[in-house]
């Protein structure tokens, strides 16, 4: 039977196969004031405007307050390193990350088709799946209710019970000062706000694995990605590489300054880095968790089949090579040789060790190297840098 016409893309009255951030509401909020052009996401203009509009007030109120690079009481603003990573890093990288999602998204969603995964028969369920997924997206509620909630936070959180992480705001008399509140009621709702996106974005995300994994999707059991055709989903989470960079980047940042400033040492915190590294892992890891179970029929199914034809082609064979009984040709034999068997028992192997879970190296990688990069300048604090080098090499070789 003739293997089913697939197109990379739908149709042209179909809706782009994919996009998590083309027509979000924030991005439509922000073309209205032309901070985002009508095409494209204006990654570049956008963060560096959030870092000057978080930044600069402060650093011009502690310069105006000689709070900069002295201060007394407290410590001045240039020792808390995480007021400047928080603005001048995560923000901009959290906004930077819409291009790697948009990327990836562009890159890979198509495969679902291009490799056949979405034949005709699935291709209208497909595309009624990505017209529900676009309807989510383009919900305002869900975006109205994080900065809801990042208002709603910086309201509650009383910044002057942050004595530590505030003491460069703070003044003689106990009162926290212009850049304190900027840090306070602006810089930190923006940042909330922005990695509350984030998070509705992973549950949309896992929303849409969840539909696709519905439909009856054309596994290939014998591919050599070992993953049933489907191994480019691997890569989605390199998508939200700059966000694992931002939220551990600010996270090392504090402790860089408790390390430096306070005494502390690495094994303080050693148990909330683990616990950041599994917690962010897990949420990355969930929109390829849906994929498993109908990897797993996959596999069971062709399993029994592709054993039952090389049982077949070794009988053949044995009746035609060894007993002599039988000259009949058959598509399971080539008419000189056994290289259709060779063939036949790679396709067997290669069903045997599919992988039923869709995650490997690649994807591990994404998410750990940039959790992992911020951590390693907080570790050179306390280890020297060549020991800590030689360790890695050693760990490597």
């Amino acid at each position: 039977m003739a293997a089913p016409q697939v197109t990379p893309f739908p149709s042209a009255d179909a809706p782009k196969p994919l996009s998590l951030d083309d027509d979000e509401p924030p991005l439509r909020w922000q073309r209205v004031v032309h901070l985002v052009p009508p095409s494209g996401l204006g990654i570049g203009r956008r963060s560096v405007l959030f870092a000057i509009v978080t930044w600069v007030p402060i650093a011009l109120w502690a310069l105006a307050h000689d709070r900069f690079f002295h201060a007394t009481p407290g410590e001045p603003l240039l020792q808390h390193y995480g007021v400047h990573v928080r603005c001048l890093v995560a923000i901009p990288l959290l906004i930077i990350g819409e291009t790697t999602l948009r990327n990836v998204a562009f890159r890979y969603v198509p495969q679902f088709l291009s490799n056949g995964i979405v034949d005709d028969a699935t291709r209208p369920a497909f595309e009624s799946t990505i017209l529900a997924f676009r309807r989510w997206r383009d919900a305002s509620l869900p975006w109205l209710f994080t900065i809801g909630v990042a208002l709603a936070w910086a309201l509650a959180d009383n910044a002057i019970e942050h004595e530590d992480a505030m003491s460069w705001a703070i003044d003689a008399s106990g009162s926290i000062g212009f850049g304190g509140l900027w840090f306070a009621y602006v810089v930190r709702p923006v940042f909330l706000a922005l990695l509350l996106g984030w998070l509705w974005r992973i549950v949309l995300l896992v929303a849409l694995f969840v539909r696709l994994a519905r439909l009856n999707l054309s596994f290939v059991p014998s591919h050599p990605d070992h993953a049933g055709g489907i191994g480019f989903v691997e890569r989605f989470p390199i998508a939200f590489a700059p966000v694992g960079l931002a939220l551990s980047a600010t996270l090392s940042a504090r402790w860089a300054h408790a390390i430096v400033y306070h005494g502390q040492t690495l094994t303080s915190f050693k148990f909330p880095a683990i616990m950041f590294a599994v917690v962010w892992s897990l949420l990355l890891l969930g929109p390829l968790v849906p994929l498993i179970l109908p990897l797993l029929r996959a596999k069971q199914a062709a399993l029994p089949s592709y054993s039952a034809m090389l049982a077949e082609q070794g009988r053949v064979a044995r009746r035609r090579w060894i007993d002599g009984t039988t000259k009949t040709d058959t598509p399971l034999l080539e008419p000189d040789g056994i290289g259709v068997i060779a063939d036949a028992s790679t396709m067997y192997d290669q069903v045997r060790t599919m992988r039923i879970v869709p995650i490997s190296k690649t994807s591990l990688v994404a998410i750990l190297l940039p959790i992992a990069a911020p951590m390693l300048i907080v570790v050179a604090l306390q280890v020297p840098i060549r020991n800590l080098l030689g360790g890695l090499i050693k760990t490597l070789l």
